[in-house]
């Protein structure tokens, strides 16, 4: 079975209705675990309750929490998040947090030369140390999976620069993907922005979220769209990353483009329709 290491930050988010574990490749690796896919997060947690509790809620899950780093110092992460009328979500993003820190020790290095996958973000490359164990990471050449997902003001123009050339497919939304063409002087309209962005990176496979008007996708040469599915929405907090996981495993079923899009819209739609990122 294929093995995906995801790799960054595990925290809390602080919604009005409490707190609900979090994190994108956390989020995307207990959605890949649920859909029976060979799946661990690497990470580091506080020495503190909320960490605790986190790796607690993995073990009963039947997570590999192997790599997850104890910080003595720093505490595990929180995000305090306010959401719009639409459900849609702004974030407080507390720093430093425990997954800044995030050290390239001997079981995480093993364990990402014997990965098939490496997901990923730019969130957790804010702080020097835990970019510099990503960058290792991304050198074995395995099939690296970007999920952008900017965060400012922890967007910066050369460290995404940096890393979507060492990244074999790209996932973004279609915000995200103007603030690239302004960037990098692409054309704004999706198709041509998306073709750009794989031609000037080398990115096999660069995908868009649209939110309500579902998604798009450059996989080999070949563009194809999904209008998404209609579903009453309780936040947007995770969806993306359940988006992720199903695309993920369709891509490691080998499905086609169509496929690929019809079911990470149909989980990522769901996740929506629940509080939080629904990863339990």
């Amino acid at each position: 079975m294929k093995k995906v290491l995801c790799f960054g930050e595990i925290l809390w988010d602080s919604l009005p209705s409490g707190l609900f574990p979090g994190g994108a490749p956390f989020n995307v690796a207990c959605h890949l675990h649920k859909l029976g896919i060979n799946s661990i997060i690497a990470s580091r947690l506080g020495n503190d309750t909320l960490g605790s509790i986190i790796k607690k809620r993995l073990t009963e899950k039947g997570m590999d929490t192997s790599l997850i780093q104890n910080d003595p110092v720093y505490p595990t992460g929180l995000v305090n998040v306010t959401l719009n009328s639409y459900g849609n979500a702004s974030y407080e993003i507390v720093n430093p947090a425990a997954w800044d820190f995030i050290c390239d020790d001997k079981v995480l290095l093993d364990t990402a030369e014997d990965s098939d996958i490496i997901v990923y973000g730019s969130l957790a490359q804010r702080n020097e140390t835990t970019r510099n164990t990503l960058y290792k990471l991304l050198g074995l050449k395995k099939t690296n999976i970007f999920d952008v997902n900017l965060r400012p003001p922890y967007d910066n123009q050369e460290i995404i620069e940096k890393t979507l050339y060492k990244s074999t497919v790209v996932k973004l939304n279609n915000e995200e993907l103007f603030t690239l063409s302004k960037w990098f002087g692409f054309q704004a309209e999706i198709k041509h922005a998306a073709c750009s962005l794989a031609d000037k990176f080398g990115c096999s496979m660069v995908c868009i979220t649209r939110g309500a008007e579902g998604s798009a996708l450059l996989m080999n040469d070949n563009w194809i769209e999904h209008p998404g599915f209609i579903v009453e929405v309780k936040d947007t907090i995770g969806s993306g990353d359940a988006f992720l996981a199903a695309f993920i495993d369709e891509m490691l079923k080998q499905k086609n483009a169509a496929d690929i899009l019809k079911e990470a819209n149909k989980l990522g739609s769901y996740v929506a329709t629940r509080s939080g990122a629904d990863i339990y």
